[in-house]
């Protein structure tokens, strides 16, 4: 028999496996129209980022199913507009994560004790705070209409396999998220 506290986890557990899912799918796409804008710096973030959403969903569906739930999502059409319009958008998505979804959900998890929840959330609340500070920058750039901004140019971001903490460059020897080495990162372009 489930207990009210895993029903609850796997619900919780489910609807951030659909968001993530969502996510991933919408930076996609934004991906390709940033390029098509000649803002390849901007492709590049979207595409760190839709890497992030994919361990983030990857992360909350291994903890789905040890739990015996089944991962699964309803994916979205995407509306895809402007880069600027994009870069938005996803910083909305990315806030309403850090300040609503994530914070119930981890209180819900930490008042059942479950640490497997408690885990997942952390890492991708601690994942999307990167993501909101990388689009709060590319916004500010891509307003300010600045040629020789990182939006425009080619570049590389740096994304952990583990908790998907996304990166500019190297900031340590360990993923400051989840303590992940370095190493293990993956360089998104």
């Amino acid at each position: 028999m489930v207990n009210s506290g895993c029903e609850l986890a796997v619900k919780d557990l489910l609807a951030a496996f659909e968001s993530e899912v969502n996510a991933h799918a919408s930076y996609k796409a934004f991906a390709v129209k940033a390029e098509e804008e000649g803002l390849y710096g901007a492709a590049s973030l979207f595409r760190a980022a839709a890497r992030a959403e994919q361990i983030h969903a990857a992360n909350h569906g291994r903890v789905i199913r040890q739990m015996g739930g089944e991962a699964k999502a309803e994916i979205h059409p995407v509306q895809v507009k402007t880069t600027l319009e994009n870069l938005k958008s996803a910083l909305s998505g990315e806030q309403n994560e850090i300040q609503s979804l994530y914070p119930g959900f981890l209180k819900s998890a930490t008042s059942h004790l479950d640490t497997s929840a408690m885990r997942t959330f952390i890492w991708a609340i601690e994942a999307e705070k990167t993501h909101a500070r990388l689009y709060s920058g590319a916004i500010a750039l891509v307003e300010s209409g600045k040629a020789d901004a990182w939006t425009q140019a080619e570049l590389a971001f740096y994304v952990c396999t583990l908790c998907g903490y996304t990166a500019k460059h190297r900031e340590a020897e360990n993923c400051p998220a989840c303590n992940f080495l370095w190493e293990r990162f993956e360089v998104i372009r």
